[in-house]
């Protein structure tokens, strides 16, 4: 197997139906899995091997390295661009993780903070992310949906995890 392609093994690769022709989706993990202690992390590193692999969806590329990817990011103080070097030159989500706990080792409490804070958005109080959450469910067509009440519900769902 050519090292691009191991690089690219997504431990369960997840395959969308077949929808009338469109391309075949193979979603990332669930925005609430963790690695190294980090939620999201092995959704991102999914994103990033699928996009090594030309085959991230064009769906997702508008917000690659953005939004949650960018939160994390943020938290563990790496660059988009380097996190993805980083992913290029590993092959196992092991090196990934072992990669993150020696460069970007941060407290359980800054990993716990960083959590709540993906669990808790939007916020009741936040009118703006309430609107723009409600949008993108009416855009899926899950407007009727009220047990999606925060982006990584909305995730799940679009995906058909939930």
């Amino acid at each position: 197997m050519p090292p691009d392609q191991a690089r690219f093994t997504v431990e369960n690769e997840r395959l969308a139906e077949h929808n009338g022709g469109m391309e075949e989706i193979i979603y990332p993990r669930s925005p609430r899995e963790q690695m190294a202690g980090w939620m999201h992390l092995p959704r991102y590193v999914d994103k990033i091997r699928l996009h090594l692999a030309e085959k991230l969806h064009p769906d997702y590329q508008p917000n690659f390295g953005k939004g949650f990817d960018e939160w994390w990011l943020k938290a563990v103080g790496v660059k988009h661009e380097e996190f993805i070097e980083v992913v290029r030159g590993s092959i196992t989500d092991g090196q990934v993780a072992d990669w993150v706990q020696s460069r970007a080792a941060k407290s359980n409490a800054e990993k716990q903070m960083h959590r709540e804070a993906m669990l808790d958005y939007p916020k009741a109080g936040d009118p703006a992310g309430q609107g723009r959450l409600k949008m993108r469910k009416e855009q899926a067509g899950q407007g009727h949906r009220d047990d999606i009440r925060l982006f990584v519900d909305f995730i799940d769902a679009d995906e058909k995890r939930i």
